[in-house]
């Protein structure tokens, strides 16, 4: 069930962008919801709220450890709490999504442009929520 998750998220998330990428050019925003939502090209060089600008190569060794942690742990990870561990995959998924744009572009790919927000992707969705899932988890679920 977690490589289905995994793949789930990596697709929807490389999916996304490539249609992003066919469809629009760099900097061009369309409204979906009037001023609310919108989808906006955005290439990404940095992290979150356009941190560390251009660190890509700390960006990528950053998620390979994660992916080696993951890897290491992850028999470990499966004896604890669902929540946890399903929020370890999604973040790893995440991860993976955002990986794969800065081996490949060197930036990344976002669209989800909420104008009160900084623009970010699927990927970035499925880190969010995973933490969410593991921070969930460690606090009213696992027992010492």
């Amino acid at each position: 069930m977690a490589l289905v998750l995994f793949f789930l998220i990596l697709v929807a998330d490389q999916l996304t962008k490539f249609i992003v990428d066919a469809v629009f050019l760099p900097g061009e925003s369309v409204p979906v919801l009037g001023s609310v939502f919108h989808l906006t090209y955005v290439l990404n060089p940095g992290a979150a709220f356009g941190l560390l600008e251009h660190a890509r190569w700390f960006f990528i060794l950053a998620a390979v450890a994660l992916m080696v942690a993951f890897f290491c742990c992850r028999d470990r990870l499966r004896r604890q709490d669902a929540f946890f561990y399903y929020g370890c995959v999604a973040l790893l998924a995440g991860a993976v999504g955002n990986l794969i744009d800065r081996i490949r572009l060197g930036v990344v790919i976002d669209f989800f442009d909420f104008r009160i927000w900084p623009v970010f992707n699927v990927a970035d969705v499925a880190i969010v929520l995973g933490v969410a899932s593991m921070i969930y988890a460690i606090i009213f679920r696992m027992k010492d």
